[in-house]
């Protein structure tokens, strides 16, 4: 039989008192507040199993005996997976599939995603379950438990923690601020990105260095990395010859915000470890994700994902099916020439069903001792003028008269480009993808139809500018719907 851990660890020290508005001074994780008031414990983890709060400074190991040995589709070695932002919109996926498919999973996460929301009222269209809630429904759904870690990995205490208590032999990292507009709020959100993002990157790798040195980390870059260069993106490195030598090399990177940058900085470190220590690592350049129902998801409402439609954390496809909806005209930024691989405001597209296959084939298939792998993670590529001509003519199959405005680019990129990026890797390995299709955009149509009531109109518009982020912190307050 598997053995199985709770944990007693050290979390991250939230600040008492309310929660403060968004343009807060010095928005760092030591000042992050309570998300849920007293229901939320200041300094302590939660276990998913018992619903127990621990609060002693060092961590105490509570073994408790699973009843079930893994598939024998999944190999011994790679059969504990740790998912680090498992309740974010790609990491909640991420973590009903594996477990549906015999993995043994832990979530680890700080929840501060649900912060950002009850601050900047950017509350997602779909209503999710607290976290506890969605694990309790998912145990009575498939019978399976999801380990649960509350706490921030830029402490590593509570990292270590973590690791010692599971013992993983894979690592999933989701665990990032993700948004580029957030991070081009004002200074305090460029500087808690950066942080947020690198320092907790460099602690899991210092965490499997220390705990787990044959464990497999699992990385979800960005294609926003390689910006949009006027030759073809390769996925990680690219063979040149100058002055007569040869070498193949980490592909430039472009980054376009201080999110991307976050990423690339990340990279780099990822690459290095694995270098000077023998980590393997892969890392995932996930193009824009779209979608939201899986097959796990959709076992139950509490189990849905959420789906954000706002400027700030709302990716285009989504955005413009429930803009289609309720009927604003699709927000198309410039000339909408920017080609993108669906995902996250870069350049490339991928549904959400096929970013979990993605990180499966990743865990099934990983990387040698001392590997620095990259994968182009996405299906397609478009422009948004594309995207919006494919919803306007999904919404006219619905009966709805879809509509397109041109609005001033917040951002600072080309506004038409070549965009050309390989993504063969993850095929070879067995990637079987879903293309955009018209019973996908009926689906999120669909979905936004039935969640319209919860729409707010105030978040729809573009309200962070590239030019215009400034060191004074700007408080954004939603208008009620």
């Amino acid at each position: 039989m598997i053995g199985s851990c709770a944990f007693a660890a050290t979390a991250p020290r939230f600040a008492s008192g309310k929660t403060p508005a968004l343009g807060f001074a010095d928005f760092t994780r030591n000042a992050a507040p309570s998300l849920l008031g007293s229901r939320t414990p200041r300094n302590g983890a939660l276990s998913a199993r018992t619903g127990k709060r621990f609060l002693p400074i060092r961590a105490t190991a509570v073994k408790e005996a699973r009843n079930r040995d893994p598939p024998a589709a999944v190999s011994p070695d790679c059969r504990k997976v740790m998912v680090i932002g498992g309740d974010g919109y790609c990491g909640w996926a991420t973590a009903l599939h594996l477990s549906k498919q015999g993995y043994e999973v832990a979530i680890v996460d700080s929840l501060v995603r649900r912060l950002f929301d009850e601050q900047l009222g950017t509350y997602t269209l779909t209503p999710i379950a607290s976290i506890q809630e969605r694990l309790k429904k998912w145990k009575e759904k498939s019978g399976k438990t999801i380990d649960l870690f509350v706490g921030d990995i830029c402490e590593f205490q509570f990292l270590e923690s973590c690791f010692k208590s599971f013992e993983p032999n894979a690592v999933v990292h989701f665990g990032e601020q993700r948004s580029a507009p957030y991070s081009m709020i004002d200074r305090s959100r460029a500087v808690y990105t950066q942080h947020n993002n690198i320092v907790g990157t460099i602690n899991v790798l210092f965490a499997i260095k220390e705990f787990s040195p044959e464990c497999h980390l699992v990385k979800l870059g960005t294609m926003g990395e390689y910006g949009t260069p006027n030759i073809d993106i390769e996925e990680g490195f690219i063979t040149i010859t100058h002055n007569g030598r040869t070498d193949t090399l980490p592909y430039p990177k472009q980054a376009s915000s201080f999110y991307h940058l976050s990423k690339v900085h990340d990279s780099h470190n990822i690459a290095f470890t694995c270098k000077a220590w023998g980590v393997r690592a892969t890392d995932l350049n996930q193009g824009v994700v779209y979608g939201t129902f899986t097959p796990e998801t959709q076992e139950d409402e509490a189990l849905i994902n959420r789906l954000d439609y706002d400027g700030i954390f709302g990716t285009a496809l989504n955005r413009f099916c429930v803009q289609a909806a309720i009927g604003h005209p699709l927000t198309v930024y410039g000339k909408g020439g920017q080609a993108r691989t669906l995902e996250f405001s870069t350049r490339g597209y991928l549904d959400i069903r096929d970013t979990v296959r993605c990180v499966e084939l990743a865990i099934a298939n990983p990387a040698k001792l001392g590997e620095f792998r990259v994968f182009n993670q996405f299906t397609e590529q478009f422009s948004v003028n594309e995207l919006a001509k494919l919803v306007t003519k999904a919404g006219e199959k619905l009966g709805i008269e879809v509509k397109t405005q041109s609005v001033p680019n917040p951002r600072v990129e080309a506004e038409e480009h070549y965009y050309n990026a390989k993504h063969t890797k993850l095929m070879e390995l067995g990637l079987e993808p879903h293309f955009l299709s018209e019973g996908l955009l009926d689906s999120l149509l669909n979905v936004a139809i039935k969640y319209a009531a919860r729409i707010n109109t105030s978040l729809i518009m573009p309200d962070v500018s590239w030019k215009k982020i400034g060191v004074t912190p700007r408080t954004l307050v939603s208008k009620q719907p």
